[in-house]
């Protein structure tokens, strides 16, 4: 459907003249004459058939449906301003948007990013968190990673990393009560994310425990990352899931005390939108992905 629009130089000459309040102002603006603005400013009410400005000698003010115009017409600047910045910078190198839930975000995407970058130093990466409840409709994204693989429409989806869990507490804590059998998180706190309900039974059952043990001595948290808190200040033991505890375990600040067992907890899968995934900077993104879970050891099994 085509629409009839007035050229865009006078409404661009309209704007600067609304937005200051002044011919004149607009005319130094523009770098143009005082009667150069006149003549657009009057084309543009003739093609549109209603008065925009009143006009009291010198000065002028916006009519009712100036007012009304102007705000349409800086809205559809800022619009063609937006779309021409994403395809400058897309033309320039490129720019991705990657979503990506918090736990992933924090504790293993984040520490490779510049890996990536370094790869593709012209591209423009922005990244962005979002919980389980995706909805491709409401969030901007190139690329988004999400826990599982769901159903979501007009999108494909691959799994690229699996998580694997395992006991893990801080060093202070092993000094103060010895963790060397699983049958000694008995006389420990277990800490508990609302995010992750079942892991600690789950773990139990492979390590021949008793369920029970879960609620016995517990602490719960309504996210991971305040559990994980948790066990770095010494407060229990987290059920924490690998790889994405790599630099807190390189580093000391948490240790895994026991042999096993280490139980699969979740897999991530990328999400692209099925008319984007040939683009070739979301394939090299996601190939990436899958590169950086196989050289951690945690690729799909």
């Amino acid at each position: 459907m085509s629409h009839r629009l007035p050229p865009l130089n006078t409404l661009r000459t309209f704007e600067a003249a609304a937005r200051s309040g002044s011919f004149t102002a607009a005319a130094h603006q523009l770098c143009v004459t005082h009667s150069a603005v006149s003549r657009q400013i009057r084309a543009l009410e003739a093609a549109l058939g209603v008065p925009l400005f009143e006009r009291t000698g010198r000065r002028v003010r916006l009519t009712t449906d100036g007012t009304h115009y102007l705000r349409a017409v800086q809205d559809a600047f800022d619009l063609l301003g937006a779309a021409t910045q994403r395809l400058t910078a897309r033309a320039a190198g490129g720019r991705l948007v990657v979503n990506c839930v918090p736990t992933v975000s924090m504790h293993w995407l984040l520490p490779r990013l510049t890996r990536f970058q370094q790869r593709h130093p012209a591209v423009e990466l922005r990244l962005a968190t979002g919980g389980p409840d995706f909805d491709p409709l409401a969030v901007e994204f190139d690329v988004a990673i999400r826990r599982d693989e769901g159903s979501w429409p007009d999108c494909i989806a691959e799994p690229f990393l699996v998580e694997r869990a395992a006991p893990v507490c801080s060093p202070a804590l092993l000094a103060r009560q010895p963790l060397a059998r699983p049958e000694d998180l008995a006389r420990h706190t277990l800490l508990h994310a609302e995010t992750r309900p079942d892991a600690w039974v789950r773990w139990l059952r492979a390590a021949g425990q008793p369920e029970a043990l879960a609620v016995s001595r517990a602490q719960y948290y309504d996210f991971f990352y305040l559990a994980l808190q948790a066990a770095i200040d010494g407060l229990g033991v987290v059920l924490g899931p690998l790889p994405m505890l790599e630099d807190e375990l390189a580093s000391g600040r948490l240790v895994a005390p026991l042999p096993g067992p280490v139980i699969e907890a979740r897999r991530y899968c990328w999400v692209v939108r099925r008319r984007r995934a040939p683009e070739p900077l979301v394939q090299a993104f996601c190939a990436w992905l899958r590169e950086e879970a196989d050289h951690g050891g945690a690729g799909p099994a």
